[in-house]
């Protein structure tokens, strides 16, 4: 089968494709033929050796995929050959990743795919969905008629919030650096858009959320808390999904008076059962067609390499979805 795997880590040019053994099936998995594979920021630092991981040596890179199930072990029987099917988490925590034709994979790590969604939106949306989910409702417990403020609403992970939390019932503010970008935030469904290119994201938040807001989803890399706490209501949340090796003040007293909690998390230690319970969400928004993939480019499996140099390059604008022309059927 073909496959975009490494031997070692490095820049995106260790990526190779060529044809490695298709995998073998082990007890309690499935193997999945794919149709499409997606890239996230995980990869790329998992690739690199920024995060490191034991890996399988080859390496298959990648998270995410979509695609048809092609065969089953003996003692699984949640699935069955030919069911359209979603996958992310692999690739992490020693397990293979999914840039191939096939992939073995654990099936309580897979979950059924409408018919009505199409396997791209599946790919793109699989592992920043799950991680916008465990955030809005396992950490965060966001309740309808709450309010939300996304940082970076168009981006991978930012888009999904966006989308869940309206989905949830929730009232929405990102924040946009662009006319563009705020004109997609808003066609998520945001109800207030912040250009922080023309406004102060604090000035605008208190004309939008006079009363505070409920829910603080930060995505940069030096989250500001100071600013975060100020726009916090009493016992609001603060999500954070980034900034590895950030050092920030704190204002520790402002923090625990107004009685807010500050939850950090990473979906790859998310449990099966809690994965599931986001799939569930997840596909019932994305067959109602209220959750969209905020997909910015297509390419092919053999653009892997560009795929990851792309996506290292920050300004990507969405995700990027890989698809396999072999697996189609």
């Amino acid at each position: 089968m073909k496959a975009a795997y490494i031997k070692q880590t490095g820049d995106p040019d260790v990526i190779q494709i060529g044809d490695l053994d298709d995998p073998m099936i082990g007890p309690g998995q499935v193997m999945i033929r794919n149709h499409a594979v997606s890239v996230n920021p995980i990869d790329t630092y998992v690739r690199s050796g920024v995060v490191a991981f034991d890996l399988p040596d080859p390496f298959i890179v990648g998270c995410d995929s979509a695609g048809v199930v092609e065969a089953v072990a003996d003692d699984v029987d949640s699935f069955r050959v030919g069911d359209r099917v979603w996958c992310t988490n692999q690739g992490l925590l020693g397990r293979q990743g999914t840039f191939a034709e096939r992939i073995a994979v654990d099936a309580d790590w897979c979950f059924p795919l409408p018919d009505q969604v199409d396997f791209e939106t599946a790919a793109a949306n699989a592992l920043v969905g799950v991680t916008a989910h465990l955030g809005l409702f396992r950490s965060a417990s966001l309740e309808p008629g709450e309010t939300v403020l996304v940082i970076g609403g168009t981006g991978g992970v930012g888009s999904m919030v966006v989308q869940m939390a309206k989905a949830a019932g929730a009232t929405v503010i990102t924040t946009a650096g662009s006319q563009q970008k705020a004109e997609r935030a808003t066609a998520l469904g945001a109800d207030h858009v912040i250009d922080y290119s023309k406004q102060a994201i604090d000035q605008a938040t208190k004309q939008y959320a006079a009363h505070g807001i409920d829910v603080f989803w930060e995505t940069r890399r030096d989250p500001d808390f100071d600013m975060a706490v100020d726009l916090l209501a009493p016992r609001g949340r603060m999500v954070l999904m980034a900034g590895r090796d950030a050092r920030p003040e704190f204002p520790v007293g402002p923090f625990y008076v107004k009685e807010c909690s500050l939850h950090g998390f990473v979906m790859f230690k998310a449990r099966p059962l809690e994965m599931r319970r986001c799939a569930d969400d997840m596909n019932r928004w994305m067959a109602a067609g209220k959750l969209q993939a905020n997909i910015a480019q297509t390419l092919p499996l053999a653009e892997a390499a560009q795929a990851h140099r792309l996506q290292a390059s920050g300004d990507v604008g969405g995700k990027i979805v890989l698809t396999i022309q072999q697996a189609r059927v």
